[in-house]
């Protein structure tokens, strides 16, 4: 039976047959080549037969057979159960011969399969492998799938363990004789002296005061205002032409760490502060770390400082550094009676002591420093000590 396309929309008083998979219900269209929007109908020139007359029998079989009570999937690969032999009579009728559609209904042909049990296991034609231009998804991997299996791959090394520093004991002192004490910076009249634990290995080797890098001393000099820059520790022996400020410690001998001094020669180095700064007086001594305070406090009293007694910034009066023992017969640079130097006590700034966070060290520092540039400023002034 002669057949004739038809663009959308097409007219004319021909009915129209619509075929679909089971050649009834949907319609089958056929995009035309260049044109998302257009759809190609065939239109019949004569009058539509019946159903009885034009669908085969075999057909309503076929179709029961794939429908979905039956369990059945349909698939784009190939439609040989349902397209009749070509000795069909009824067929030919109705389409005329398979030359006139140019083969161009082979492309949707349709095959029934079971369906699978698993869908992770479907056959590659349910996963698209059959299909034109559609990638077989058997073959593609997700990235945390190609990371497992690149790890599984891959051996495993045992992560490190990390090193922990192992605490230091005391130290003879014949350990580190071979290192040369350091040299006080010392002169009459200074406005502050600080006062370390003891000069570290590196600081000892360097022959200059808070050597190690890690140390933060000439940070917070800086920051809290003792200096107007950030100074280097080859600079300490100028300290007191500068700033008129100067530096001891409590220790003489080099250790590694404070750990490696016996509380005993800790607290040894107490009177031997007081005969340096009654010799020197200085305005104020500032003692650089707890540890070292806690050192004077048992000397003078016997005890470690409790919780209330302890706390950093300005200490009392009475516990001031290089009072004569009698009281008496010392004079200050004015003539004035002397009644030793004031006690500031700050942090530690070895990079050793983490207790304390930086910001905290800042603010502790700060008021001290704020207080050696008021009395710089004054001494300038007067024409004591140069600006």
């Amino acid at each position: 039976m002669p057949i004739q396309k038809g663009g959308k929309g097409s007219g004319g008083t021909d009915a129209r047959v619509r075929v679909d998979r089971a050649w009834r219900g949907s319609r089958y269209r056929q995009r035309l080549s260049g044109s998302a929007s257009r759809y190609v109908t065939y239109t019949f020139l004569s009058p539509p037969p019946t159903r009885p007359t034009h669908i085969p029998d075999s057909w309503h079989a076929q179709a029961q057979a794939l429908s979905p009570a039956n369990n059945m999937v349909r698939t784009r690969s190939s439609m040989a159960q349902l397209t009749p032999s070509p000795a069909s009579g009824k067929q030919q009728d109705m389409l005329g011969s398979p030359a006139s559609f140019d083969g161009k209904l082979e492309k949707f042909q349709y095959v029934a399969t079971d369906p699978p049990t698993n869908p992770s296991k479907a056959s590659p034609a349910l996963q698209g492998g059959d299909m034109p231009g559609r990638a077989n998804n058997s073959l593609k991997r997700t990235h945390a799938q190609r990371l497992t299996a690149e790890s599984d791959a891959t051996p495993q090394s045992p992560s490190p363990t990390k090193r922990r520093r192992t605490p230091s004991k005391y130290a003879h002192p014949s350990k580190y004789a071979h290192l040369k004490p350091l040299t006080d910076i010392l002169e009459p009249n200074l406005i502050c002296v600080f006062v370390g634990t003891n000069p570290g290995v590196r600081t000892a080797t360097a022959g200059h005061a808070y050597a190690h890098p890690s140390n933060h001393f000439w940070k917070l000099l800086h920051s809290s205002g003792c200096t107007d820059r950030r100074c280097k520790p080859e600079e300490d022996v100028d300290l007191p032409r500068l700033y008129s400020m100067g530096n001891t410690n409590i220790v003489e001998r080099p250790t590694k760490d404070a750990a490696e001094l016996s509380k005993a020669e800790m607290a040894a180095g107490t009177p031997i502060l007081d005969a340096k700064f009654r010799e020197y007086k200085p305005e104020a001594v500032c003692i650089v770390g707890k540890g070292i305070w806690e050192a004077i406090w048992r000397y003078r009293h016997g005890k470690n400082p409790t919780k209330n007694e302890f706390k950093y910034g300005w200490q009392e009066e009475k516990e001031n550094m290089g009072q004569s023992e009698d009281g008496e017969g010392e004079l200050d640079a004015k003539g004035n009676p002397w009644k030793g130097s004031r006690v500031f006590v700050t942090t530690s700034t070895s990079g050793l002591s983490a207790s304390t966070r930086p910001s905290e060290k800042e603010a502790i520092w700060r008021p001290f420093g704020e207080w050696v540039k008021q009395r710089r400023a004054e001494r300038s002034a007067s024409g004591s000590v140069p600006s």
